[in-house]
Protein backbone atom coordinates (compact mmCIF):
# COMPACT_ATOMS: atom_id res chain seq x y z
CA UNK A 1 0.00 0.00 0.00
CA UNK A 2 3.13 2.36 0.99
CA UNK A 3 4.40 1.69 -2.63
CA UNK A 4 0.97 2.57 -4.02
CA UNK A 5 0.85 5.67 -2.02
CA UNK A 6 4.15 7.19 -2.95
CA UNK A 7 2.83 6.25 -6.70
CA UNK A 8 -0.06 8.21 -6.36
CA UNK A 9 1.26 10.54 -4.82
CA UNK A 10 3.97 11.39 -7.57
CA UNK A 11 0.80 11.32 -10.29
CA UNK A 12 -1.42 13.89 -7.95
CA UNK A 13 0.93 16.47 -7.78
CA UNK A 14 2.08 16.72 -11.39
CA UNK A 15 1.03 20.16 -12.60
CA UNK A 16 -1.24 18.64 -15.19
CA UNK A 17 -3.72 16.85 -12.45
CA UNK A 18 -3.59 19.38 -10.14
CA UNK A 19 -5.04 21.89 -12.44
CA UNK A 20 -7.95 18.82 -13.07
CA UNK A 21 -8.51 18.83 -9.53
CA UNK A 22 -8.87 22.85 -9.04
CA UNK A 23 -11.25 22.66 -12.64
CA UNK A 24 -12.76 19.67 -11.38
CA UNK A 25 -13.79 21.05 -8.22
CA UNK A 26 -15.14 24.20 -9.78
CA UNK A 27 -16.83 23.66 -12.57
CA UNK A 28 -18.74 20.88 -9.64
CA UNK A 29 -19.44 23.19 -7.34
CA UNK A 30 -21.22 25.52 -9.06
CA UNK A 31 -23.35 23.21 -11.29
CA UNK A 32 -24.27 21.60 -7.59
CA UNK A 33 -25.55 24.97 -6.75
CA UNK A 34 -27.90 25.26 -9.36
CA UNK A 35 -31.10 23.35 -8.48
CA UNK A 36 -31.68 20.53 -11.73
CA UNK A 37 -28.18 20.34 -12.81
CA UNK A 38 -27.18 17.73 -10.70
CA UNK A 39 -23.20 15.65 -10.88
CA UNK A 40 -25.01 13.28 -13.61
CA UNK A 41 -25.41 15.86 -16.22
CA UNK A 42 -22.72 17.74 -16.03
CA UNK A 43 -20.49 14.48 -15.50
CA UNK A 44 -21.90 13.26 -19.04
CA UNK A 45 -21.22 16.88 -20.55
CA UNK A 46 -17.56 16.28 -19.31
CA UNK A 47 -16.66 12.87 -20.73
CA UNK A 48 -16.00 14.24 -24.06
CA UNK A 49 -13.74 16.82 -22.81
CA UNK A 50 -12.11 14.16 -20.46
CA UNK A 51 -11.52 11.86 -23.13
CA UNK A 52 -9.77 14.55 -25.37
CA UNK A 53 -7.15 14.35 -22.26
CA UNK A 54 -5.66 11.40 -23.42
CA UNK A 55 -4.38 10.67 -20.01
CA UNK A 56 -6.73 8.27 -17.86
CA UNK A 57 -5.81 9.30 -14.12
CA UNK A 58 -6.05 12.48 -15.16
CA UNK A 59 -9.33 12.61 -17.03
CA UNK A 60 -10.66 10.30 -13.77
CA UNK A 61 -9.31 13.04 -11.37
CA UNK A 62 -11.56 15.84 -13.39
CA UNK A 63 -14.34 13.59 -13.30
CA UNK A 64 -14.20 12.83 -10.00
CA UNK A 65 -13.68 16.45 -9.09
CA UNK A 66 -16.68 17.24 -10.79
CA UNK A 67 -18.33 14.40 -8.76
CA UNK A 68 -17.66 15.38 -5.38
CA UNK A 69 -17.75 19.23 -5.81
CA UNK A 70 -20.94 19.10 -7.28
CA UNK A 71 -22.31 17.10 -3.79
CA UNK A 72 -20.01 20.18 -2.05
CA UNK A 73 -21.61 22.82 -3.48
CA UNK A 74 -25.37 21.14 -3.79
CA UNK A 75 -26.05 22.15 -0.22
CA UNK A 76 -25.86 26.10 -1.17
CA UNK A 77 -29.48 26.23 -2.71
CA UNK A 78 -31.08 23.32 0.11
CA UNK A 79 -29.82 25.96 2.39
CA UNK A 80 -30.54 29.14 0.76
CA UNK A 81 -33.74 28.80 -1.05
CA UNK A 82 -34.97 25.35 0.37
CA UNK A 83 -35.19 23.67 -3.26
CA UNK A 84 -32.33 20.64 -2.80
CA UNK A 85 -31.69 19.80 -7.00
CA UNK A 86 -29.70 16.84 -5.85
CA UNK A 87 -30.98 13.73 -3.34
CA UNK A 88 -28.11 13.70 -1.72
CA UNK A 89 -28.86 17.15 -0.28
CA UNK A 90 -32.21 17.23 0.56
CA UNK A 91 -31.62 16.55 4.13
CA UNK A 92 -29.00 19.23 3.98
CA UNK A 93 -32.55 21.47 3.86
CA UNK A 94 -34.16 19.97 7.21
CA UNK A 95 -32.00 22.32 9.25
CA UNK A 96 -30.10 24.75 6.57
CA UNK A 97 -32.76 26.16 5.61
CA UNK A 98 -34.24 26.85 8.88
CA UNK A 99 -30.64 28.72 10.38
CA UNK A 100 -31.07 30.69 7.12
CA UNK A 101 -34.21 31.83 7.81
CA UNK A 102 -32.99 32.92 11.07
CA UNK A 103 -30.41 35.20 9.42
CA UNK A 104 -27.53 32.27 10.03
CA UNK A 105 -27.13 31.52 6.66
CA UNK A 106 -23.44 32.57 6.39
CA UNK A 107 -22.83 29.90 9.49
CA UNK A 108 -25.09 27.42 8.06
CA UNK A 109 -22.93 27.38 4.78
CA UNK A 110 -19.71 27.45 7.53
CA UNK A 111 -20.82 24.53 8.81
CA UNK A 112 -21.34 22.97 5.65
CA UNK A 113 -18.52 23.51 3.78
CA UNK A 114 -16.55 22.20 7.18
CA UNK A 115 -18.48 18.93 7.74
CA UNK A 116 -18.28 18.34 4.14
CA UNK A 117 -14.43 18.74 3.83
CA UNK A 118 -14.42 16.47 7.00
CA UNK A 119 -16.67 13.67 5.61
CA UNK A 120 -14.68 13.86 2.15
CA UNK A 121 -11.51 13.83 3.76
CA UNK A 122 -11.97 11.13 6.72
CA UNK A 123 -14.10 9.06 3.52
CA UNK A 124 -10.37 9.45 1.37
CA UNK A 125 -8.54 7.86 4.40
CA UNK A 126 -10.97 5.05 4.60
CA UNK A 127 -10.36 4.42 1.36
CA UNK A 128 -6.99 4.24 1.27
CA UNK A 129 -7.32 1.95 3.60
CA UNK A 130 -9.89 -0.38 3.52
CA UNK A 131 -10.32 -0.43 -0.31
CA UNK A 132 -9.29 -3.64 -0.58
CA UNK A 133 -10.44 -5.52 1.71
CA UNK A 134 -14.20 -3.82 1.14
CA UNK A 135 -14.61 -4.97 -2.58
CA UNK A 136 -15.18 -8.48 -0.64
CA UNK A 137 -17.97 -7.34 1.71
CA UNK A 138 -19.97 -5.26 -1.09
CA UNK A 139 -19.80 -8.74 -3.12
CA UNK A 140 -21.93 -9.98 -0.20
CA UNK A 141 -25.25 -8.02 -0.56
CA UNK A 142 -27.44 -9.57 -2.80
CA UNK A 143 -31.19 -8.29 -3.63
CA UNK A 144 -32.76 -9.24 -0.19
CA UNK A 145 -29.81 -7.42 1.55
CA UNK A 146 -30.28 -4.41 -0.47
CA UNK A 147 -34.05 -4.71 -0.25
CA UNK A 148 -33.41 -4.98 3.88
CA UNK A 149 -31.07 -1.66 3.25
CA UNK A 150 -33.90 0.01 1.77
CA UNK A 151 -36.32 -0.66 4.82
CA UNK A 152 -33.57 0.69 7.04
CA UNK A 153 -33.62 4.03 5.03
CA UNK A 154 -37.36 4.27 5.04
CA UNK A 155 -37.19 3.34 9.02
CA UNK A 156 -35.91 6.86 8.98
CA UNK A 157 -39.29 8.47 8.77
CA UNK A 158 -39.00 8.65 12.79
CA UNK A 159 -36.64 10.54 12.30
CA UNK A 160 -38.15 13.15 10.80
CA UNK A 161 -41.58 12.93 13.17
CA UNK A 162 -42.47 15.24 15.37
CA UNK A 163 -44.13 15.40 18.44
CA UNK A 164 -47.53 13.28 18.10
CA UNK A 165 -46.40 13.12 13.95
CA UNK A 166 -45.47 9.42 13.66
CA UNK A 167 -49.37 8.62 11.77
CA UNK A 168 -48.89 11.64 9.46
CA UNK A 169 -45.51 10.88 8.73
CA UNK A 170 -46.36 7.38 7.90
CA UNK A 171 -49.05 8.23 5.58
CA UNK A 172 -46.82 10.63 3.71
CA UNK A 173 -44.10 7.72 3.26
CA UNK A 174 -47.07 5.36 1.65
CA UNK A 175 -47.52 8.24 -0.61
CA UNK A 176 -44.18 8.54 -1.63
CA UNK A 177 -44.39 4.51 -2.04
CA UNK A 178 -47.43 5.25 -4.66
CA UNK A 179 -45.65 8.18 -6.46
CA UNK A 180 -42.92 5.79 -6.96
CA UNK A 181 -44.65 3.06 -8.72
CA UNK A 182 -45.91 5.20 -11.51
CA UNK A 183 -44.49 4.60 -15.05
CA UNK A 184 -42.35 1.59 -15.98
CA UNK A 185 -41.03 -1.37 -12.87
CA UNK A 186 -37.83 -2.44 -13.74
CA UNK A 187 -39.14 -6.02 -13.78
CA UNK A 188 -42.36 -5.10 -15.89
CA UNK A 189 -42.34 -3.67 -19.17
CA UNK A 190 -45.80 -2.86 -18.65
CA UNK A 191 -46.98 0.82 -17.68
CA UNK A 192 -48.68 1.40 -14.53
CA UNK A 193 -50.59 4.75 -13.02
CA UNK A 194 -49.55 6.80 -16.08
CA UNK A 195 -53.58 7.40 -16.88
CA UNK A 196 -53.25 7.24 -20.37
CA UNK A 197 -50.04 9.73 -20.39
CA UNK A 198 -46.97 8.77 -22.33
CA UNK A 199 -45.30 11.43 -20.28
CA UNK A 200 -46.03 9.61 -17.38
CA UNK A 201 -44.52 6.28 -18.56
CA UNK A 202 -40.61 6.99 -17.72
CA UNK A 203 -42.49 8.35 -14.15
CA UNK A 204 -41.89 10.82 -11.98
CA UNK A 205 -38.85 12.64 -12.18
CA UNK A 206 -37.15 13.01 -8.92
CA UNK A 207 -35.76 16.90 -9.58
CA UNK A 208 -39.55 18.02 -10.19
CA UNK A 209 -40.75 16.27 -6.70
CA UNK A 210 -38.01 18.07 -4.89
CA UNK A 211 -39.13 20.99 -6.19
CA UNK A 212 -42.51 20.78 -5.56
CA UNK A 213 -42.16 19.19 -2.04
CA UNK A 214 -39.90 22.23 -1.08
CA UNK A 215 -39.03 25.25 -3.16
CA UNK A 216 -42.84 26.02 -4.89
CA UNK A 217 -44.06 25.97 -1.75
CA UNK A 218 -41.86 28.32 0.01
CA UNK A 219 -41.93 30.89 -2.66
CA UNK A 220 -45.74 30.36 -2.25
CA UNK A 221 -45.45 30.97 1.42
CA UNK A 222 -43.85 33.95 0.59
CA UNK A 223 -46.23 35.82 -1.34
CA UNK A 224 -49.50 34.60 1.20
CA UNK A 225 -47.11 35.48 4.70
CA UNK A 226 -45.53 38.98 3.32
CA UNK A 227 -43.51 38.90 7.25
CA UNK A 228 -41.77 35.65 6.32
CA UNK A 229 -39.69 36.97 3.55
CA UNK A 230 -39.17 40.69 4.94
CA UNK A 231 -37.63 38.92 8.29
CA UNK A 232 -36.05 37.09 6.02
CA UNK A 233 -34.49 39.96 3.88
CA UNK A 234 -33.89 42.18 7.26
CA UNK A 235 -32.12 38.97 9.16
CA UNK A 236 -29.80 37.85 6.07
CA UNK A 237 -28.86 41.57 5.41
CA UNK A 238 -27.41 42.26 8.99
CA UNK A 239 -25.65 38.66 9.41
CA UNK A 240 -24.61 36.97 6.67
CA UNK A 241 -21.14 38.27 7.06
CA UNK A 242 -21.18 36.33 10.72
CA UNK A 243 -19.71 32.81 9.28
CA UNK A 244 -17.96 31.40 12.42
CA UNK A 245 -19.71 28.74 14.36
CA UNK A 246 -18.89 28.86 18.42
CA UNK A 247 -16.29 26.30 20.30
CA UNK A 248 -19.37 24.70 22.01
CA UNK A 249 -20.97 24.32 18.38
CA UNK A 250 -18.04 22.52 17.23
CA UNK A 251 -17.54 20.41 20.18
CA UNK A 252 -21.01 19.38 19.15
CA UNK A 253 -20.01 18.61 15.75
CA UNK A 254 -17.06 16.58 16.20
CA UNK A 255 -18.50 13.13 17.37
CA UNK A 256 -21.46 14.01 14.69
CA UNK A 257 -18.80 14.16 12.14
CA UNK A 258 -16.42 11.72 13.49
CA UNK A 259 -19.89 8.89 13.19
CA UNK A 260 -21.01 10.13 10.23
CA UNK A 261 -18.08 10.16 8.32
CA UNK A 262 -17.59 6.42 9.23
CA UNK A 263 -20.94 5.60 8.65
CA UNK A 264 -21.67 7.38 5.42
CA UNK A 265 -18.52 5.83 3.92
CA UNK A 266 -19.88 2.28 4.71
CA UNK A 267 -23.01 3.11 3.24
CA UNK A 268 -21.59 4.53 0.20
CA UNK A 269 -19.25 0.99 -0.32
CA UNK A 270 -22.72 -0.73 -0.91
CA UNK A 271 -23.51 -0.48 -4.91
CA UNK A 272 -27.04 0.84 -5.02
CA UNK A 273 -27.07 2.61 -1.49
CA UNK A 274 -25.13 5.92 -2.03
CA UNK A 275 -25.20 9.52 -0.78
CA UNK A 276 -29.11 9.83 -0.25
CA UNK A 277 -29.58 6.81 1.46
CA UNK A 278 -26.50 7.80 3.76
CA UNK A 279 -27.40 11.38 4.25
CA UNK A 280 -30.69 10.35 5.32
CA UNK A 281 -29.70 7.93 7.70
CA UNK A 282 -27.08 10.21 9.04
CA UNK A 283 -29.97 12.46 9.92
CA UNK A 284 -31.78 9.96 11.75
CA UNK A 285 -29.38 8.57 13.97
CA UNK A 286 -28.10 11.62 15.21
CA UNK A 287 -31.51 12.57 15.67
CA UNK A 288 -32.22 9.13 17.74
CA UNK A 289 -29.23 9.97 19.62
CA UNK A 290 -29.48 13.43 20.61
CA UNK A 291 -31.67 13.70 23.81
CA UNK A 292 -34.08 16.47 25.47
CA UNK A 293 -33.49 19.95 24.00
CA UNK A 294 -31.28 18.74 21.43
CA UNK A 295 -33.37 16.90 19.63
CA UNK A 296 -36.34 19.31 20.22
CA UNK A 297 -33.89 21.50 17.93
CA UNK A 298 -33.78 19.17 15.14
CA UNK A 299 -35.93 20.38 12.10
CA UNK A 300 -36.07 24.25 13.32
CA UNK A 301 -32.09 24.98 13.06
CA UNK A 302 -30.01 22.62 14.80
CA UNK A 303 -26.01 22.66 14.11
CA UNK A 304 -25.60 18.61 14.53
CA UNK A 305 -28.94 18.46 12.06
CA UNK A 306 -26.74 20.03 9.92
CA UNK A 307 -23.50 18.64 9.87
CA UNK A 308 -24.70 15.14 9.85
CA UNK A 309 -26.22 14.72 6.33
CA UNK A 310 -23.72 16.85 4.88
CA UNK A 311 -20.80 14.70 6.53
CA UNK A 312 -22.48 11.65 5.84
CA UNK A 313 -23.42 12.50 2.06
CA UNK A 314 -19.76 12.91 1.47
CA UNK A 315 -18.55 10.55 2.69
CA UNK A 316 -20.58 8.36 0.63
CA UNK A 317 -19.30 10.01 -2.60
CA UNK A 318 -16.11 8.56 -1.48
CA UNK A 319 -17.11 5.51 -0.86
CA UNK A 320 -18.97 4.63 -3.92
CA UNK A 321 -15.42 4.97 -5.50
CA UNK A 322 -14.28 1.65 -4.02
CA UNK A 323 -16.92 -1.02 -6.05
CA UNK A 324 -16.36 0.96 -9.36
CA UNK A 325 -12.58 0.88 -8.65
CA UNK A 326 -12.08 -2.16 -7.67
CA UNK A 327 -15.66 -4.49 -8.43
CA UNK A 328 -16.42 -2.52 -11.86
CA UNK A 329 -19.62 -2.21 -10.32
CA UNK A 330 -21.61 1.22 -10.15
CA UNK A 331 -23.14 1.79 -7.44
CA UNK A 332 -25.22 5.04 -8.57
CA UNK A 333 -26.51 6.46 -11.76
CA UNK A 334 -23.34 8.89 -11.31
CA UNK A 335 -20.97 6.14 -10.38
CA UNK A 336 -22.32 4.38 -14.23
CA UNK A 337 -21.91 7.34 -15.65
CA UNK A 338 -17.75 7.70 -14.58
CA UNK A 339 -17.67 3.51 -15.23
CA UNK A 340 -18.76 4.19 -19.19
CA UNK A 341 -16.02 6.98 -19.12
CA UNK A 342 -13.39 4.75 -17.65
CA UNK A 343 -14.36 1.95 -20.68
CA UNK A 344 -14.15 5.10 -22.85
CA UNK A 345 -10.39 5.57 -21.87
CA UNK A 346 -9.45 1.83 -22.37
CA UNK A 347 -9.05 1.48 -18.37
CA UNK A 348 -10.85 -1.35 -17.12
CA UNK A 349 -11.99 -0.89 -13.53
CA UNK A 350 -11.75 -4.32 -11.43
CA UNK A 351 -9.97 -6.16 -9.51
CA UNK A 352 -7.04 -6.38 -11.00
CA UNK A 353 -7.13 -2.16 -11.34
CA UNK A 354 -4.82 -1.68 -8.92
CA UNK A 355 -2.00 -3.78 -9.29
CA UNK A 356 -2.47 -3.33 -13.17
CA UNK A 357 -2.26 0.40 -13.15
CA UNK A 358 -1.43 1.48 -9.54
CA UNK A 359 -1.11 5.18 -10.79
CA UNK A 360 -4.40 5.71 -11.78
CA UNK A 361 -5.98 3.83 -8.63
CA UNK A 362 -3.98 5.67 -5.90
CA UNK A 363 -3.69 9.72 -8.14
CA UNK A 364 -7.96 9.20 -7.98
CA UNK A 365 -7.26 8.55 -4.34
CA UNK A 366 -4.76 10.86 -3.83
CA UNK A 367 -6.48 13.40 -5.37
CA UNK A 368 -9.30 13.47 -3.13
CA UNK A 369 -7.51 14.92 -0.48
CA UNK A 370 -6.60 17.83 -2.53
CA UNK A 371 -10.11 18.21 -3.86
CA UNK A 372 -11.39 18.66 -0.66
CA UNK A 373 -8.72 21.21 0.63
CA UNK A 374 -9.46 23.27 -3.08
CA UNK A 375 -13.30 22.99 -2.05
CA UNK A 376 -12.91 24.66 1.07
CA UNK A 377 -10.66 27.24 0.38
CA UNK A 378 -12.65 27.86 -2.85
CA UNK A 379 -15.81 27.97 -0.90
CA UNK A 380 -15.34 29.81 2.41
CA UNK A 381 -14.49 33.21 0.39
CA UNK A 382 -17.41 32.92 -1.21
CA UNK A 383 -19.81 32.21 1.36
CA UNK A 384 -20.53 36.24 2.35
CA UNK A 385 -21.07 36.68 -1.62
CA UNK A 386 -23.77 33.81 -1.75
CA UNK A 387 -24.98 34.16 1.28
CA UNK A 388 -25.99 37.77 0.32
CA UNK A 389 -28.82 35.85 -1.81
CA UNK A 390 -31.11 35.72 1.63
CA UNK A 391 -30.36 40.26 1.48
CA UNK A 392 -32.66 40.43 -1.97
CA UNK A 393 -35.79 41.94 -0.93
CA UNK A 394 -38.54 39.63 -1.50
CA UNK A 395 -40.09 40.78 -4.85
CA UNK A 396 -37.48 40.04 -6.23
CA UNK A 397 -36.90 36.53 -4.14
CA UNK A 398 -39.86 35.14 -4.99
CA UNK A 399 -39.18 35.40 -9.05
CA UNK A 400 -35.71 34.25 -8.38
CA UNK A 401 -36.94 30.90 -6.44
CA UNK A 402 -39.53 30.20 -9.32
CA UNK A 403 -37.19 30.58 -12.22
CA UNK A 404 -34.60 28.34 -10.78
CA UNK A 405 -37.54 26.00 -9.83
CA UNK A 406 -39.22 26.24 -12.84
CA UNK A 407 -36.03 25.68 -14.91
CA UNK A 408 -34.63 23.28 -12.92
CA UNK A 409 -37.62 20.74 -13.65
CA UNK A 410 -37.90 21.85 -17.31
CA UNK A 411 -34.17 21.03 -17.73
CA UNK A 412 -34.41 17.71 -15.82
CA UNK A 413 -36.63 16.01 -18.39
CA UNK A 414 -36.45 18.70 -21.37
CA UNK A 415 -40.87 18.11 -21.03
CA UNK A 416 -43.27 21.22 -21.22
CA UNK A 417 -44.94 18.58 -19.00
CA UNK A 418 -42.97 18.38 -15.90
CA UNK A 419 -44.08 22.18 -15.15
CA UNK A 420 -47.52 21.19 -15.07
CA UNK A 421 -46.48 18.27 -12.83
CA UNK A 422 -44.52 20.86 -10.78
CA UNK A 423 -47.39 23.04 -10.35
CA UNK A 424 -49.99 20.25 -9.19
CA UNK A 425 -47.95 19.14 -7.00
CA UNK A 426 -46.34 22.06 -5.42
CA UNK A 427 -49.97 23.19 -5.10
CA UNK A 428 -50.46 19.87 -2.98
CA UNK A 429 -47.25 20.18 -1.20
CA UNK A 430 -48.30 23.67 0.08
CA UNK A 431 -51.71 22.08 1.29
CA UNK A 432 -49.82 19.22 3.24
CA UNK A 433 -47.98 22.33 4.94
CA UNK A 434 -50.70 24.39 5.82
CA UNK A 435 -52.17 20.70 7.33
CA UNK A 436 -49.00 19.97 9.21
CA UNK A 437 -47.86 17.11 7.43
CA UNK A 438 -43.66 16.73 6.80
CA UNK A 439 -43.05 16.37 3.52
CA UNK A 440 -39.43 14.99 4.37
CA UNK A 441 -40.72 11.31 4.41
CA UNK A 442 -42.78 11.67 0.91
CA UNK A 443 -39.55 11.79 -0.58
CA UNK A 444 -38.40 9.07 1.02
CA UNK A 445 -40.83 7.12 -0.25
CA UNK A 446 -40.03 8.31 -3.70
CA UNK A 447 -36.90 8.01 -3.46
CA UNK A 448 -36.22 4.25 -2.21
CA UNK A 449 -39.73 3.03 -3.10
CA UNK A 450 -38.09 2.06 -6.95
CA UNK A 451 -35.09 0.44 -5.16
CA UNK A 452 -37.23 -1.46 -2.41
CA UNK A 453 -39.94 -2.80 -5.10
CA UNK A 454 -36.85 -4.02 -7.73
CA UNK A 455 -35.08 -5.77 -5.03
CA UNK A 456 -38.15 -7.19 -3.01
CA UNK A 457 -40.07 -8.89 -6.37
CA UNK A 458 -36.13 -10.06 -7.44
CA UNK A 459 -35.71 -11.54 -4.11
CA UNK A 460 -39.33 -13.36 -3.65
CA UNK A 461 -38.37 -14.82 -7.47
CA UNK A 462 -34.79 -16.09 -6.41
CA UNK A 463 -36.15 -17.70 -2.92
CA UNK A 464 -39.94 -18.14 -3.99
CA UNK A 465 -41.61 -16.67 -1.65
CA UNK A 466 -40.61 -14.43 2.03
CA UNK A 467 -38.04 -17.66 3.35
CA UNK A 468 -35.36 -15.34 1.96
CA UNK A 469 -35.93 -13.43 5.35
CA UNK A 470 -34.95 -16.13 7.30
CA UNK A 471 -32.49 -18.18 5.24
CA UNK A 472 -29.90 -15.04 4.86
CA UNK A 473 -28.61 -13.76 8.56
CA UNK A 474 -27.56 -10.30 7.53
CA UNK A 475 -31.16 -9.19 5.66
CA UNK A 476 -32.85 -10.23 9.74
CA UNK A 477 -30.44 -8.50 11.34
CA UNK A 478 -31.03 -5.52 8.75
CA UNK A 479 -34.51 -5.86 9.51
CA UNK A 480 -34.40 -6.08 13.20
CA UNK A 481 -32.18 -2.98 12.71
CA UNK A 482 -35.27 -0.95 11.43
CA UNK A 483 -37.64 -2.33 13.73
CA UNK A 484 -35.45 -1.05 16.34
CA UNK A 485 -34.67 2.84 14.60
CA UNK A 486 -38.82 3.14 14.40
CA UNK A 487 -39.23 1.91 17.91
CA UNK A 488 -36.74 3.89 19.67
CA UNK A 489 -38.26 7.35 19.21
CA UNK A 490 -41.67 5.51 20.70
CA UNK A 491 -39.90 4.20 23.59
CA UNK A 492 -38.36 7.78 23.90
CA UNK A 493 -41.45 9.32 24.27
CA UNK A 494 -42.94 7.30 26.16
CA UNK A 495 -40.22 7.35 29.25
CA UNK A 496 -40.32 10.87 28.89
CA UNK A 497 -44.19 10.87 29.70
CA UNK A 498 -43.95 8.62 32.65
CA UNK A 499 -40.97 10.68 33.71
CA UNK A 500 -43.19 13.39 33.51
CA UNK A 501 -46.34 11.97 35.29
CA UNK A 502 -43.96 10.62 38.05
CA UNK A 503 -42.67 14.67 38.52
CA UNK A 504 -46.14 15.74 38.66
CA UNK A 505 -47.40 13.28 41.00
CA UNK A 506 -45.03 14.38 43.34
CA UNK A 507 -45.46 17.67 43.09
Amino acid sequence: MLEGIFIGLEAAFSVKNILMVVAGCLIGTFIGMLPGLGPMSIIAIMIPVAITLGDPAAALILLAGVYYGAIFGGSTSSILLNAPGVAGTVATSFDGYPMARKGQAGKALTIAAVASFAGGTIGAILLMIFAPALSSVALLFHSAEYFALMVVGLSAIAAFAGTGQVAKALMMTILGLILATVGEGALFNMPRFTMGMMDLQSGISFITLAMAMFALPEALFLVLNPARGASNAEGGSNKITNLRFSRAEGRAMLPVIGRQSVQGFFIGVLPGAGATIASFLGYAVERNLAKGEEQAEFGKGSVKGLAAPETANNAACTGSFVPLLTLGIPGSGTTAILLGALIALNVTPGPRLMTDTPEIFWAVIISMFIGNLVLLVLNLPLIPYIAKILSIPRNYLIPFILFFTLMGAYIGQNNATELLMLVGLGIMATIFRFADYPLAPLLIGFILGTMLEDNFARSMQLYRGLDFILQRPMTLGLLILAAFLVLLPSYRARRARKRAEGVADGD
